[in-house]
């Protein structure tokens, strides 16, 4: 991974109101992690199945990944390491494999999803086969992160946003077709679930929302971008991140939120929309085939760009916790492979999606907890350290997510 001593010097050398945009990127970067084929799995799933009936999920959801999602940067910024780094320095060699294998789990459980995804667009859209489809993501995935490797951090942020804007139009373009209900949307921002089915979807939609490699990966990003600074500096790169971190999550929560509006208000009842190739052709039924070529290409640039980031967060596992670096591009190659065989065994490429993003949900404690703990800690924060309230507000956080695991494992194993 490339640090970027020259932002650096830019950051120093110009002035503060001319300074803040140059220091949006990070943020953006790890948020293709939150509109990744597996939320759109789960959010036209949900849509589709129940209405508008678990919308409050997704917002619930992405308040949360804006709180989780700082932390990681600010422990970054402040530490001038990664948070698999930080725990890495800190735990024994048996239990920091331990937590190693289960992150690189979530990491392949993320990989699938988006290798998977990426090749459900290819096959709508030029009906390549999925498991060439998969081979094709997984190739183009590799000249991506060579951009990274080549050209530096600031340019494979310029690629992943670009991807992000495609994303976003192509997601959100039906629902200027088929406008929502407004009398469903305040309905869904009550709590309440509808039986087994719905609270496991649920679980997928956090596991797609609140990713735990993108915890890992945001710490790395804003390390490599800024290195360590204090001081005013410190102080001046915090108060932009929040920035980077509010817009980038507010974007990746409107396409979120988005896909389930869209999925409730034209998709529900539909035979076939809880698969993404099903809802796919009841757009272009309902909408049109702009819209749905808009669709299928938005999910084509979401597995593109989130396998790329999702290579960089299984580097960032691997070297803070077992202290190894492999190229970029040899863990592109090996992590491609569980995705592809995958898909040339037949499974179900949806419910592939759903069931990944399951695995990332009982991923999110493992993230979450060492990451509260850690900034609330004085020797590791120093003055940066979290104050009681938000701390407070964190625990509360923590506490959520494995409520929600804890019920969804009762329900599965008595299901």
């Amino acid at each position: 991974m490339v640090s970027s001593a020259t932002d650096d010097a830019v950051q120093v050398g110009t002035p503060r109101r001319r300074r803040a945009p140059l220091l949006l990127g990070p943020a953006f970067v790890a948020a293709i992690a939150y509109v990744d084929p597996g939320n759109v799995a789960a959010n036209l799933t949900a849509g589709a199945r129940y209405g508008y009936l678990l919308l409050w999920v997704l917002v619930a959801a992405n308040a949360m990944a804006v709180l989780v999602q700082y932390q990681s940067a600010k422990l970054g910024l402040v530490t001038g390491d990664s948070l698999p780094g930080v725990l890495g320095q800190r735990m024994r060699r048996g239990p920091r494999l331990a937590f190693w294998a289960q992150a690189e789990v979530v990491a392949a459980a993320t990989d699938i999803a988006e290798v998977v995804g990426g090749a459900i667009a290819l096959n709508l859209l030029f009906g390549v086969p999925l498991p060439l489809g998969g081979l094709i993501v997984g190739v183009v995935s590799m000249l991506l992160l060579a951009t990274q490797n080549r050209y530096g951090q600031r340019r494979f942020e310029y690629v992943i946003v670009a991807l992000l804007a495609i994303i976003s139009i192509g997601f959100l373009a039906g629902l200027f077709v088929s406008p929502p209900s407004a009398r469903g949307i305040l309905s869904g921002l009550v709590p309440r679930f509808d039986g087994t089915d719905s609270v496991l979807l649920a679980a997928s939609m956090l596991g797609a929302t609140v990713m735990p490699h993108a915890i890992y990966v945001h710490s790395a990003l804003v390390r490599d971008r800024h290195g360590r600074a204090s001081g005013s500096a410190l102080h001046g790169l915090l108060r932009s991140t929040r920035w980077d971190v509010g817009a980038a999550l507010v974007v990746a929560g409107i396409v979120n939120i988005g896909l389930l509006l869209l999925a409730a208000s034209g998709l529900r009842g539909v035979p076939g929309t809880d698969s993404i190739p099903g809802a796919y052709d009841a757009i272009v039924a309902a909408l049109g085939i702009g819209i749905g070529i808009a669709f299928a290409i938005g999910l084509l640039a979401s597995g593109l760009a989130s396998t790329s980031v999702g290579a960089y967060a299984g580097a960032t596992i691997m070297e803070g916790l077992i202290h190894r670096r492999i190229p970029l591009l040899v863990r592109r190659v090996v992590t491609l492979i569980p995705a592809i065989v995958l898909l040339a065994i037949g499974a179900d490429a949806t419910w592939t999606l759903v069931l990944s993003q399951v695995v990332l949900s009982f991923g999110i404690p493992f993230a979450v907890i060492p990451l509260v703990a850690l900034t609330r800690s004085r020797t590791v924060m120093g003055d940066h350290r979290n104050g009681p309230w938000l701390h407070a507000t964190l625990v509360l956080v923590v506490a959520l997510v494995v409520a929600l695991n804890v019920t969804l494992l009762a329900l599965l194993l008595l299901g």
